[in-house]
């Protein structure tokens, strides 16, 4: 998947009024998932992201993962995009189902197995088969809050 690709999937996925808008949530949103996930699983999936966004993640890829769940992470999104948390899990949900598109089902599930204990999205995803449709393989956080209720 291309850059412009990348953007244009988030884009309608979100319902972003403009291509800057869908950059700027891709770039919050995969800033705070740099930071959730261990540094090698980050640089897996920056090599498979098209630049600048495997660049963005590599830059934004902490020491060691953080371990934080769903709420923490709608308040990061939300606070780098001048959001509430309610909007950034929509943002999240646009930006993470395109991740999932764009990237081989293998490192989906590895990122996944990353994704702290107690995290809705991490027992919900970890259900999946490895061979579903990828479209099914992309449950996010904000779809996989809900199947966990």
């Amino acid at each position: 998947m291309q850059h412009h690709e990348f953007l244009a999937r988030v884009r309608e996925l979100g319902e972003y009024m403009s291509q800057d808008e869908a950059a700027a949530v891709t770039e919050a949103v995969l800033t705070v998932l740099a930071q959730q996930i261990n540094p090698g699983e980050a640089d897996d999936l920056a090599s498979q992201l098209p630049e600048p966004l495997g660049q963005q993640l590599t830059e934004a890829k902490a020491q060691q993962a953080e371990n934080f769940g769903i709420e923490e992470f709608n308040r990061r999104v939300a606070e780098r995009v001048g959001a509430r948390p309610r909007t950034a899990e929509w943002d999240a949900s646009a930006v993470l189902t395109t991740r999932a598109e764009a990237v081989s089902g293998g490192e989906l599930n590895q990122i996944l197995s990353q994704l702290p204990s107690g995290t809705p999205s991490c027992s919900a995803n970890r259900t999946l088969q490895a061979d579903m449709p990828t479209h099914w393989a992309h449950v996010t956080y904000s779809s996989a809050a809900a199947l966990t209720r």
